[in-house]
């Protein structure tokens, strides 16, 4: 549940920016029929940053109800404030969630210090399994590999999604954790590669939309047929760099509605719609990679 193609699941909205339920039953179906390993539910990619308290609790719980067990939920539970995180994570104790995957503090620019006492804090605040995340280009702030093996020393921290896109830092952390660490790609560029220097796999933004070849580039790198899985990849490669042509999640969700699985790309301010320039980029990445 913690390996193979994880997707960073959009939040799909309505035309008036409240969330659609209809079109996040699709999108969970379209994940379970595709066989992707777990859903992770309002990380970055699911507008957490936008989404009241209150919304953030109900789009995990009614992604946890239209899942009705047939695929693992993740909660993305973290925030700049560790009271809130705490909040977050308490509320889904007994809710059904496999674990929460809880970003590093943004805005604030903790040190590494205040980095571990404030995970450390959330951890012994539960008993959920916790899975830390560090993307230093959302967030301006670097959890570096020595507070990350202080942090593998709790026993509910169980893994990284590790989004920096450096691959020396694989062997940077492994070196340093006990050998049950799980280490998650957060990058889809990187991601095969990632696989290949000893990670479980990847919590993907690509998956949204092309969540068959996902599984299945995973699925080859755990059987280590690499060649095959990086001739797989190269077809996503144009796919995964559009997506980020604009800040993530904006051109994902207009993709996700260009391919049926979502009704609107509505998103919320200050997050505004793909431009005509960047719909064109993204439209001819969907053709290369032949989900169009």
């Amino acid at each position: 549940m913690f390996a193979g193609s994880i997707v960073a699941l959009i939040t799909p909205m309505d035309i008036k920016g409240k969330v659609c339920r209809s079109s996040l039953k699709n999108l969970i179906n379209y994940h379970i029929n595709s066989g992707t390993s777990a859903i992770v539910s309002v990380g970055t990619t699911g507008e957490s940053a936008t989404l009241s308290h209150e919304e953030h609790g109900d789009v995990v719980m009614q992604t946890l109800e239209l899942a009705d067990g047939n695929i693992a939920v993740i909660a993305g539970t973290g925030s700049n404030d560790t009271a809130e995180a705490i909040s977050l994570t308490n509320r889904f104790e007994h809710s059904g969630v496999i674990g929460c995957l809880t970003v590093t503090p943004y805005y604030n620019k903790p040190t590494q210090e205040g980095l571990y006492q404030h995970f450390k804090a959330i951890a012994n605040s539960t008993n959920l399994p916790q899975i830390l995340y560090n993307v230093p280009a959302r967030t301006g702030c670097d959890m570096l590999p020595e507070t990350i093996a202080r942090l593998s020393k709790i026993k509910n921290i169980i893994g990284i999604k590790e989004a920096t896109g450096d691959l020396s830092r694989i062997n940077q952390i492994a070196s340093l954790v006990e050998k049950d660490f799980i280490l998650i790609s957060g990058d889809d560029i990187t991601a095969l590669d990632f696989m290949k220097l000893g990670g479980t796999g990847i919590i993907s933004v690509t998956a949204n939309i092309a969540a068959k070849e996902m599984v299945q580039i995973c699925t080859l790198a755990n059987r280590k047929e690499f060649t095959k899985a990086y001739k797989l990849n190269q077809s996503l490669i144009f796919l995964h760099k559009a997506l980020f042509c604009e800040s993530n999640p904006i051109a994902v969700k207009w993709a996700a509605k260009k391919l049926g699985l979502i009704k609107y790309d509505t998103l919320r301010l200050p997050m505004t719609s793909l431009t005509i320039e960047n719909q064109l980029k993204v439209e001819k990445a969907l053709m290369k990679s032949g989900l169009q």
